[in-house]
């Protein structure tokens, strides 16, 4: 079984079923299903063979799910990229894939022109944005890429079969490449059994049926979009509430007005929505589960959103490299404030010291994963697959502890680990103590070269007024928190650097400390 099959199972079963709204535009699963098939055979018709790879550059949008399903039914395999990277960031992911066709916005095809040179691989542009025969047009002044260029609307215009290409479970997918927080992004190669197998699980796991609507806000070119909110809703026949850009007044308004019934997000997102002055908890009164996941939920921001709208926020954990879930907290038993849960079906979890021996309850250790949402490897890089992947167990790199009931914890990033004077400092429980505090509305912890003590703790806040001070936080957390995990300095930002998915961008407040004097 693979993604694009059960997509044509949906479509047998909940023909008539709208399978998404996106603004104010719908289709049922028979139309979707429809538009996939010729859309893969107007690939097919461009010369495009099984094994091919092709870039997604675009927003969260109907097209994009016929795109990459297209791609995935005809055989090919589907690079889905974050549309507002650099064109560095663009041409290295581009180049490294060897991309041979690119679908993209209309607004990004002079960037691509402006790259030209540098891409003699791909040699289709395939443009799609609404209008997109207009928007053809106007970029006729592309010399190098208008040769190469059809629009969106030309492929799905194709008539005829998708030739038949027999596609193997262990074939490549889809290649995800990371964010790139330890140097160049590394291509993950996600195969048919691992994308299916994982949306399978999670889809089980948490309960998705066909009565569900779901609120698929989350980028679209993200594993964790891709998986939760977009392949499990498929699988079981749910409706995906499409919206092209996060904005906690439209997810209040489509969580009311379509009366969904799941919303997942980061947990920068949960935060935007908390401190949204608008919000009324009616608004997610349909709501029977929120997920979580992409990073750590500070506990006092779960336990204030599930008071003040009424509703469970089930934290998991994932990573590009598993397709992504590994854990989840359960529905049928508690759920335990700051834990990633347990592990969900199919998937074997456990933690391990540095020889590689199973740590017991209780210690701490790095997280290694197992199961059939385990990538392949990393795409032409053998030596950081085999670093990865060792005696088929995936090393994630994070630090967590197992407790007497089975949940998992993470403690922090194995390469964010503070050391001062020799004693370990976990920056997720420093950041813990300030979320605690009521006027501190984001935070986040690092270690910072100190000349004594080998590193200090440095804490980016960002406050809700401008009446705290350095000593303030330090007199807060002195009374939480032994003196060696006290920040030793402290700075003040009106917000933290986050990318596209939400996410607090670490490396950026490193790069702010490398730059200090």
């Amino acid at each position: 079984m693979n993604i694009s099959l059960a997509l044509e199972e949906a479509a047998s079963a909940y023909a008539n079923k709208k399978a998404y709204t996106f603004l104010d535009t719908s289709a049922t699963y028979g139309e979707l299903n429809e538009a996939v098939t010729r859309f893969a055979a107007g690939l097919q018709s461009l010369g495009l063979q099984k094994g091919d790879h092709i870039a997604l550059l675009l927003g969260n949008s109907p097209q994009f799910i016929v795109a990459l399903y297209g791609a995935l039914r005809a055989g090919l395999t589907s690079i889905p990229v974050n549309p507002v990277y650099t064109p560095d960031e663009l041409r290295y992911i581009l180049q490294k894939g060897d991309v041979k066709a690119v679908i993209t916005m209309g607004s990004l095809i002079p960037v691509l022109e402006n790259m030209h040179k540098d891409l003699p691989s791909i040699s289709h542009y395939i443009v799609c944005e609404s209008g997109d025969e207009q928007a053809k047009e106007s970029l006729q002044a592309s010399f190098f890429i208008y040769p190469k260029l059809k629009t969106f609307s030309e492929l799905l215009s194709t008539t005829g079969n998708v030739l038949p290409s027999h596609i193997d479970e262990d074939d490549t997918a889809v290649i995800l490449y990371t964010s790139g927080t330890t140097g160049k992004p590394k291509g993950a190669m996600l195969t048919h059994k691992n994308i299916y197998s994982n949306a399978r699980d999670i889809a089980d796991y948490l309960s998705i049926t066909e009565q569900d609507r779901v609120i698929t806000v989350l980028p679209m070119f993200h594993v964790f979009c891709l998986t939760v909110v977009l392949n499990a809703p498929i699988i079981s026949g749910a409706r995906m509430i499409i919206l092209p850009a996060f904005s906690p007044k439209e997810v209040f308004k489509a969580a009311k007005e379509k009366k969904a019934t799941i919303f997942a997000g980061v947990p920068t997102m949960y935060n935007f929505l908390f401190q949204f002055p608008e919000a009324d908890p009616a608004d997610f009164s349909s709501i029977r589960l929120c997920v979580s996941g992409g990073a750590s939920m500070p506990v006092s921001l779960l336990e204030q959103f599930e008071q003040k709208f009424n509703v469970q926020i089930s934290e998991g954990y994932g990573l590009s490299e598993a397709s992504p879930v590994t854990t989840f907290n359960p529905l049928d038993r508690p759920r335990k404030a700051g834990s990633i849960g347990c592990s969900i079906s199919n998937v074997e979890n456990k933690i391990v010291n540095e020889l590689g021996e199973e740590a017991g309850n209780g210690q701490i250790g790095e997280l290694i994963v197992k199961g059939p949402n385990v990538m392949k490897g990393y795409y032409k890089m053998p030596e950081e697959t085999a670093a990865a992947i060792r005696n088929g167990w995936l090393y994630t790199g994070d630090l967590a502890y197992r407790d007497n009931e089975g949940y998992f914890h993470i403690v922090d990033r194995k390469k964010d680990l503070i050391i001062v004077g020799g004693y370990n400092v976990y920056p997720r429980e420093v950041e813990e103590v300030l979320y605690g505090h009521e006027k501190i509305i984001e935070t986040a912890v690092l270690g910072a070269p100190d000349p004594d003590y080998g590193e200090a703790v440095l804490a980016f806040v960002v406050q809700r007024g401008d009446s705290l001070t350095e000593e303030d936080i330090r007199l807060y957390c002195s009374e939480r928190l032994a003196s060696y995990k006290v920040p030793k300095s402290i700075e003040f930002l009106q917000e933290l650097p986050k990318n596209t998915t939400g996410k607090i961008l670490r490396r950026s407040l490193k790069e702010q400390i490398v730059r200090k004097p």
